[in-house]
């Protein structure tokens, strides 16, 4: 009895010490580059407001009816994605990007239907995602249809098990030549998973990291232009996305 008291202890010790080191892993995520850090400013054209969501609204459209949530990557501070925001903003869309639970978005699939409840003014929602954020976006499309206008994957694709092969609404896949995570093979599997009407565009030169502003990333490969040439890339897509579901 006493041997089976002590093994029950053991486990439980092991898998406390596993919990606490999977929320310190979690609570440490990339951080934001000194130039996301700048785009939480507010501006003549964007108001940023920050805390649970980062929330972009233009200044020169606040009759916006047109929003754009954006999951965040995996272990990426939310912040990092702030540059893309604020140039989203800018054009007239809001954009908000939550702040996921342990900054992974597994844990926060539904935040989409928190930001819709509390912006009953808008009409057209877009969801995106970078990698995970992506996937778990793709997720919440699934489960939920008929919410979401348009669904934006940067550097990501649906799981197997979330075809969305039969959505109505708008897709857009972003990827990266150079990408060492969502490799161009990942990407390609995903297009049995989407629309026959999904837009493609491909990043050449690109890598993962540089679809947001944190620094590089293991396991992904060097990128062969700037980051500011592909958010550059990324952002015109968006936004061409954003501005044909407004219409």
């Amino acid at each position: 009895m006493k041997i089976f008291k002590k093994i029950i202890f053991g486990l439980l010790v092991f898998i406390g010490v596993l919990s606490l080191g999977f929320v310190i892993w979690g609570s440490t995520p990339a951080r934001p580059m000194p130039e996301a850090i700048s785009a939480l400013s507010n501006s003549d054209e964007v108001k940023v407001e920050t805390g649970k969501w980062l929330v972009f609204t233009p200044v020169s459209n606040s009759s916006a009816t047109t929003g754009y949530i954006f999951y965040p990557g995996g272990r990426v501070d939310y912040r990092a994605y702030a540059p893309m925001a604020k140039s989203l903003a800018q054009e007239g869309f809001l954009v908000i990007i939550p702040r996921m639970p342990l900054n992974l978005a597994v844990f926060g699939i539904n935040e989409a239907a928190d930001v819709m409840a509390a912006h009953p003014e808008i009409k057209h929602w877009v969801l995106g995602g970078h990698s995970l954020g992506g996937s778990m976006a793709a997720s919440y499309v699934y489960e939920h249809p008929g919410q979401i206008d348009g669904l934006v994957f940067l550097a990501s694709y649906p799981a197997d098990s979330n075809n969305l092969s039969n959505y109505t609404g708008k897709v857009l896949s972003v990827s990266a030549s150079m990408d060492g995570l969502a490799t161009p093979d990942k990407i390609a599997h995903s297009v049995g998973l989407l629309p026959d009407r999904t837009e493609w565009a491909v990043i050449q030169g690109g890598n993962h990291a540089q679809f947001g502003w944190y620094g590089p990333q293991k396991r992904d490969n060097a990128a062969t232009i700037s980051r500011e040439e592909q958010q550059k890339e990324v952002i015109q897509a968006t936004l061409n996305l954003l501005i044909n579901i407004n219409q």
